[in-house]
């Protein structure tokens, strides 16, 4: 008997029926990238912990925005900026969280499998997820900035304060880019960590603790260039000026750039595991 097996041969089993055609030489269309966006989007909306964490980012914006509206003199940092400003810190602190859950989820809740068999290439996986992300995030800031000229108004028609409601583009511009780089920041400890709780307590924890050591003396030089509590400081107070520019971005590379590039590499390489 021959020993050679035609390619006839071998699309039968071995009952004597045809079997179907093989995938060789048929071309497959990706998955679109706006459809794993949208779907990234649908995770963070959809899940519970990702939805209860959006209104509490919104309950305690308002609530933030709320306090200082009927506290104090009625003409005294009653000004929309006043308020928009406001927002800053309940949001600076939340958002992040918001960017390590869309990455550890995955592996918390053990959905990786699934999503990485449904697009094997795991970089396409990850840019969707910082465009999901980031979308949701400047979503937020939107609904801070509504719920802060909501505020102003509310305190004129009550109060009866003098708001002014010119901002600076300058301002907005920083708020958006600082809560964007806030963002970043949580999605690369999210990726590098891969856990949820020690993504958050890591984050929490790594930033005040490098506050502390770089406001000793002899660390005030270094802590003036990798201190994203000081470098961005002035960014949201539109005071950017002279090597401003530059200590921000050595600082977000420290904190956002190396922790992502690392994170994006553990992400690609690591084995997703089923239970």
């Amino acid at each position: 008997m021959s020993a050679i097996t035609t390619d006839q041969d071998r699309d039968r089993s071995a009952s004597g029926a045809r079997l179907p055609s093989r995938l060789e030489g048929h071309g497959t269309t990706p998955v679109p990238f706006g459809r794993l966006v949208s779907v990234e989007l649908r995770k963070l909306i959809d899940t519970r912990s990702g939805r209860w964490l959006l209104i509490a980012i919104a309950a305690v914006t308002a609530l933030v925005v709320g306090i200082l509206a009927f506290t104090g003199d009625a003409n005294q940092n009653k000004d929309f900026g006043n308020f928009l400003a406001a927002t800053i810190i309940p949001q600076s602190f939340l958002l992040p969280i918001l960017g390590i859950m869309a990455v550890t989820t995955e592996w918390s809740q053990r959905t990786g499998l699934v999503t990485f068999t449904l697009e094997p290439k795991r970089p396409r996986v990850a840019g969707s997820k910082l465009v999901a992300v980031t979308l949701a995030g400047l979503a937020v800031v939107t609904v801070g900035a509504a719920l802060a000229g909501g505020f102003t108004l509310l305190t004129q028609m009550v109060r009866g304060s003098s708001p002014d409601w010119t901002v600076p583009w300058q301002v907005v511009f920083g708020i958006v880019l600082g809560q964007l780089v806030n963002i970043g920041m949580g999605f690369a400890f999210g990726a590098l960590i891969q856990n949820t709780p020690g993504a958050i307590v890591t984050y929490l924890f790594l930033p005040i603790a490098w506050t502390m050591v770089s406001s000793i003396s002899w660390m005030r030089t270094v802590g003036a260039w990798a201190d994203t509590t000081r470098t961005m400081a002035p960014l949201y107070e539109a005071q950017m000026h002279g090597d401003d520019w530059a200590k921000l971005i050595v600082s977000v590379g420290i904190w956002v750039v190396v922790p992502l590039v690392l994170g994006l590499a553990r992400m690609v390489r690591n084995e997703v595991k089923s239970s």
